[in-house]
């Protein structure tokens, strides 16, 4: 990366955050991720405003950057880990053991004995052999169960590889009481890029009548952990982070008066609009004279930090230094030599007609699920450069 000479006209670009700023006044040698970490404590703090009582467990999953770890970890951010490798990055970006939730449903008992002696005590499962091994190796810790739930309004659910049938959850509580493991409470995930705080009242009803069927049994349930699905904005606009998070928290305390703890788990909310990713246009070609639409090459696709557009589920605003001039529709793919690395298709792109190889463009909202979805080095590119400001 190189900062552009003294004098020198940067891109035409308008209405920039800091980092596309940042990207703006520099010159990359290829796709670059630039993270304001700045812009990522004030969404820290405004979410944190927003779900009061609730404490915040980043999910680490969406960008590990050390800068972004310990940013939030001077915050007072909690964590939410998926793997030992996270909890090892949490720790070492300033977090205490006690304060890295373990939150993946399956887990390796090496990873649960390492965690567990690293200071984690909360543990996440949805199935009697994962208690079975947390008992093993991580006695007397405790346990939230992870509910299946259904009617999600999210654009991407994600209810079918993880949690277990409402019914099953009080076997579990049962089981992990019975092995000296505190049941702490109940988890769920309403689903990534849920839009608008109503979207979660159906979500919620279902896991109060589990809460409070787990209550009548007997289980003094103390914590509920209400996951992710605080959005971020990509082709249509969602609330301000407070006002989602108060709208949420209104609809939580409303049907868990009795929880003592609540946690949520932002990870795209947190970060995903304080990253752009400034990228660069390789080829602009029509197939045939008969074409309706330009394709528009870029040298950044799904197997280098776009893999989110699979199913054109995530749709990247995106200005170029030709924005104001006519645009036409176009295909946008990436630069491998693989025929799934197409990110728009099925809604084409409006792009300025006059955008060429070698325009500069930058790729907005893009500080969630990219730096950690690029490929090693498919095709021979390298994986996505990560710039922290």
């Amino acid at each position: 990366m190189t900062t552009l000479p003294e004098g020198a006209r940067a891109p035409r670009f308008a209405c920039l955050t800091r980092a596309e700023r940042f990207i703006a006044g520099s010159r990359f040698e290829r796709p670059t991720l630039v993270i304001d970490t700045e812009a990522v404590a004030a969404r820290y703090r405004a979410l944190a405003a927003g779900l009061g009582r609730a404490a915040i467990h980043y999910a680490v999953k969406a960008n590990p950057h050390p800068a972004i770890l310990a940013r939030l970890a001077a915050e007072g951010c909690r964590f939410d880990a998926a793997s030992r490798a996270e909890i090892e990055s949490c720790i070492a970006a300033g977090a205490r053991g006690a304060d890295i939730s373990f939150g993946n449903t399956i887990k390796r008992p090496a990873d649960i004995a390492f965690a567990h002696a690293a200071g984690v005590r909360l543990f996440a499962a949805d199935a009697e052999e994962e208690i079975d091994k947390i008992a093993a190796h991580a006695p007397g810790a405790s346990v939230y169960i992870r509910l299946a739930v259904a009617s999600s309004e999210a654009d991407w659910p994600l209810s079918r590889k993880f949690g277990c049938a409402p019914e099953t959850a009080l076997a579990l509580l049962d089981r992990a009481r019975a092995l000296g493991l505190e049941p702490a409470g109940l988890s769920f995930h309403v689903g990534s890029q849920t839009r608008a705080p109503s979207m979660w009242r159906p979500v919620l009803d279902q896991v109060a009548a589990v809460w409070a069927a787990a209550r009548a049994a007997g289980h003094d349930l103390r914590l509920l952990n209400i996951g992710g699905g605080f959005p971020a904005a990509y082709d249509s606009a969602v609330p301000a982070p407070r006002t989602y998070a108060e709208g949420v928290m209104a609809q939580v305390d409303a049907r868990f008066p009795d929880a003592r703890e609540i946690m949520a788990e932002p990870g795209r909310g947190l970060v995903a609009e304080a990253g752009a990713i400034g990228a660069e246009v390789l080829l602009v070609a029509r197939k045939s004279p008969m074409d309706l639409h330009r394709w528009v090459y870029l040298d950044i696709g799904r197997f280098s930090g776009l893999a989110e557009c699979e199913g054109e589920a995530i749709r990247y605003p995106i200005l170029t230094e030709k924005d104001g001039e006519a645009t036409g529709p176009c295909i946008l793919a990436g630069p491998s030599c693989d025929s799934a690395d197409v990110l728009y298709e099925r809604r084409p792109v409006m792009l300025p007609l006059s955008l060429a190889a070698g325009d500069r463009v930058i790729i907005r909202n893009a500080g969630a699920y990219t730096s950690t979805y690029a490929s090693v080095g498919f095709n021979g590119f390298p994986p996505l450069e990560v710039v922290a400001i």
